[in-house]
Formats: C-alpha cells, structure tokens, sequence
C-alpha cells in the first residue's frame, strides 16, 4: 500500500480554510477516486515553535503508484482548480511513500 500525502506550508498571514479542505475538498476528492482509494485523513498543523511547518497535511492511500496515477489523472485538474477555495498559497508538496507499518 502506498501514502500520497500533500503537504501545506505554514506561510505567515497565509489563509487555508481547514474547515472547507476536510468537508468539501477531500469529500470531493474521495467521491472522484472512487475505489481506488482505500482511505483517506487530514492533519491539522500545531506549532512546535513558533509556528507549525505546515498548516495541513492531507493523506491518501492506494494499492500502488499505478493506481494513484490512473485513479487521479482524469481529475487532476479539477482538484487543483479547488485549491483557491481553501488556500491563497502554492500548491502543496506531494510525498509518495510506501506504508510499511500502522493502522
């Protein structure tokens, strides 16, 4: 099983609307994948220091990276035209890891 985690930087003044990303991004997201993802979860950043590194993190998961590509290329435009409803910066760093432990 794989993670593609998309990672948010904490950015000063930054605006990320955390309430619109958990309810109507990632559900959008979900509903468009389809089977193919096998789950998915949001973290919230929390200051360490002074400030958090990220402000979210969202995480999806899938049998493999050839999944997460067929699964996400027909959308990939659409999910990245949502990225103004919920955030005024970049668009996130994309992690592709291979989940070797957890629940």
């Amino acid at each position: 099983m794989i993670k593609v985690s998309f990672l948010y930087p904490y950015r000063e003044n930054g605006r990320f609307d955390i309430d619109y990303y958990c309810n109507t991004h990632m559900p959008m997201v979900a509903e468009k994948l389809g089977d193919a993802l096998k789950g998915w979860s949001v973290d919230v950043g929390l200051a360490a220091g002074p400030a958090p590194a990220f402000v979210a993190i969202g995480h999806t998961l899938f049998d493999s990276v050839d999944a997460f590509k067929a699964a996400i290329q027909p959308h990939g435009k659409l999910f990245a035209a949502d990225l103004p409803n919920y955030s005024d910066g970049d668009p996130p760093i994309v992690l592709i890891s291979d989940r070797r432990a957890g629940t």
